[in-house]
């Protein structure tokens, strides 16, 4: 998978084993999902800025951890002919994940990678607004997060 990272504001943090486990998560899962070839934008930022895009976006006027941006939801032009699937961007806050990470007991890497796959898997399709939906989600999660080695240490 061609994954993009980002990081908004630009003087953010970020250590590099972060953006390391991020690129593994996301190939693991272009490969178990079969979008090997996919294109996916990571965005890594604050509460600030991802308060500013939930209330823009969802009209939730609030931070919130993890954001997915679909592309084939989107408004933009469908691409004829390309081998590359663009699949979307996902925005994390590493202020909520640092605070989650705390609060369910687990380690910041952790709870990253967690949001990463959360938000991939809502760019994949899945959801958790019915119950057996998110059932079938926290299933899949588990079982990436078991594959990946990344338990709640």
């Amino acid at each position: 998978m061609n994954v993009t990272i980002g990081i908004e504001p630009d003087e953010l943090a970020i250590e590099k084993e972060i953006e390391d486990e991020i690129i593994r998560a996301t190939n693991f899962m272009g490969k178990l999902y079969g979008a090997e070839n996919a294109e996916l934008s990571v965005t890594l930022t604050d509460d600030e800025h991802i308060h500013a895009l939930n209330k823009k976006f969802r009209g939730i006027d609030r931070p919130t951890d993890v954001l997915s941006f679909a592309f084939r939801e989107s408004d933009e032009p469908e691409i004829l002919d390309s081998q590359v699937e663009i699949l979307g961007d996902i925005i994390i806050s590493l202020e909520r994940a640092k605070m989650q990470a705390v609060e369910f007991g687990h380690s910041y890497l952790r709870e990253v990678i967690f949001l990463t796959v959360h938000g991939l898997l809502h760019l994949f399709g899945y959801d958790h607004i019915e119950e057996a939906a998110r059932l079938e989600m926290e299933c899949e999660q588990d079982m990436i997060m078991k594959s990946l080695g990344i338990g709640r240490d």
